[in-house]
């Protein structure tokens, strides 16, 4: 239990400031409905944020995880400088193309009418990736309180720019048309604010981080290079794979769907919406991952390793579990909000979260799995099943957005990740056995799913809303009443909750 409790003491450190940042940033997106009626407003920016992971796993091509993985055997100064050299030569290169291609890009992207979008883009992609190895270093050396403060100082500069410009200042200028604020503040600009704040905010993470890289010495080991190529060009390919099948589906949306231009935005800007909520497990998920790929990794030579994984992977799905139980029983406090502040457009597509839900759930657990193929360089083997999901969602998407528009992409999604998790436990029990409670872990999200359809079930035949707030309560009581019995042993040994079983 000493290593979970280890884990979660980093995973504190570490994921506070990533849930707390994510969740600002959330918060920022949730404005959106408030600032613009229309969803095919927003369209436009979804695009681009569907085509920004794609370029950042090309920018960082897997040396995040390398630097982990080769800070066990080999002199850390001399990898931090050489993947530094590389990292930094190779993000000034691939901008200058991305420059070059933004013409290609904003005409393949539908994004003519704004061009700039794309320049705006590069510039956050390169500050964005140039940061990457310091972070890594960060956490690393156990430097928590450092790492939160860049991570949380810059989410906080973009959300105030973004604030600034598309609530504060507009309503000063219409006042006071011949300000001074007036002379920099462009109406024209629009929603498209959201990525200057965003540029704001990488390039002030960046100011942050300059002690890290003036530890950075031009030394460049070639042979090291060629060793951490071989071993992190998989992760490029399991990379891209992994966001050809979270951002596929809004990447081609308006291209696949039989609408009209202004309809597919208008379905583009809410399937964007709705999306985000789902994404708070996918939160939790990245949280862990800061804390949780160190530890695996620092942990990997050590007798109890497997036994201590399957442990962690039991209380994440648990966690996991309890969010997507308070995403889907509480859905219609999205839906009466919306209805509240008179934007109805918005409230369309929300039955497909709990779909999306579950389906980053498994995403989740893809990820815990997925330290048998890095702890044993099999990353080609990764690779592999990242492809054949990218297949997965390729293929259905093509299928079933024509058809199904947002429950479309929304079963591309679930069918992907749920794949990803069976093949990658599969063959994880081959090349590293790990003795997870699988019966167990099984049941647990069975629990959930019936407990979700009952909900619903209810919500069908009793229609009022402080008893369907009533109902997911006490839906979301029981699984805690049952959670806490069936891991009463485990729970025990925790350090809080455990007095509360100790009594």
């Amino acid at each position: 239990m000493s290593g979970i409790k280890k884990l979660a003491g980093q995973t504190l450190w570490y994921g506070v400031p990533t849930i707390a940042s994510r969740f600002l940033g959330y918060l920022m997106n949730l404005t959106l409905p408030l600032i613009f009626a229309q969803p095919s407003k927003t369209a436009d920016l979804t695009q681009v944020y569907a085509i920004i992971p794609f370029l950042n796993v090309l920018f960082t091509y897997g040396l995040e995880t390398a630097y982990f993985r080769f800070s066990q055997d080999q002199d850390r100064q001399k990898l931090y400088n050489t993947l530094s050299v590389s990292l930094i030569g190779s993000t000034v290169f691939f901008t200058v193309l991305l420059l070059l291609s933004r013409g290609t890009i904003a005409r393949w992207a539908n994004l003519e009418q704004h061009p700039e979008y794309i320049t705006w883009m590069a510039v956050i992609i390169f500050f964005d990736a140039i940061s990457t190895l310091a972070f890594a270093r960060l956490r690393q050396e156990n430097r928590p309180k450092r790492y939160a403060f860049a991570r949380m100082a810059g989410v906080v500069m973009n959300v105030l720019v973004v604030l600034l410009f598309l609530a504060v200042i507009p309503r000063y200028v219409k006042n006071h048309a011949d300000s001074f604020l007036g002379t920099f503040y462009n109406k024209e600009t629009g929603i498209g604010y959201y990525l200057i704040g965003n540029i704001c905010g990488s390039v002030f993470t960046f100011l942050l981080l300059r002690k890290e890289f003036t530890r950075i010495r031009f030394q460049f080991d070639a042979a090291l290079w060629k060793k951490i190529m071989h071993y992190s060009y998989p992760l490029v390919i399991v990379g891209m794979g992994g966001m050809v099948n979270d951002m596929l589906s809004r990447l081609i949306y308006q291209h696949v769907v039989d609408l009209p231009v202004e309809a597919a935005k208008h379905e583009l800007g809410i399937f964007g919406n709705i999306f985000r909520l789902a994404v708070l497990i996918t939160i939790m998920i990245q949280a862990f991952r800061m804390a949780a790929e160190p530890f695996f990794f620092n942990r990997s030579k050590e007798e109890d390793a497997p036994r201590t994984y399957a442990r962690i992977m039991k209380f994440f799905v648990i966690a996991t579990c309890f969010m997507f139980l308070f995403i889907s029983l509480y859905i219609d406090v999205f839906r009466w909000f919306f209805i509240a502040i008179r934007k109805p457009a918005w409230v369309e597509g929300l039955y497909v979260v709990p779909l999306l839900a579950l389906g980053n759930i498994f995403l989740g657990i893809y990820y815990n799995l997925s330290i048998w193929y890095k702890l044993t360089s099999q990353n080609m083997l990764g690779a592999g099943i990242t492809i054949a999901g990218a297949v997965i969602t390729i293929v259905l998407n093509i299928l079933l957005i024509p058809k199904l528009h947002y429950l479309g992409a929304a079963i591309a999604t679930f069918c992907c990740y749920l794949f990803m998790m069976i093949t990658s436990y599969l063959l994880g029990q081959k090349y590293y056995p790990v003795p997870y409670a699988r019966k167990k872990l099984i049941a647990y999200l069975v629990l959930v799913v019936l407990i979700f359809l009952a909900h619903r079930g209810f919500v069908y035949f009793v229609e009022n809303h402080w008893a369907s707030l009533a109902a997911a309560t006490a839906l979301l009581g029981f699984f805690t009443w049952f959670v806490g019995k069936i891991e009463r042993k485990e729970l025990e040994k925790l350090p809080i909750v455990g007095k509360m079983y100790r009594r």
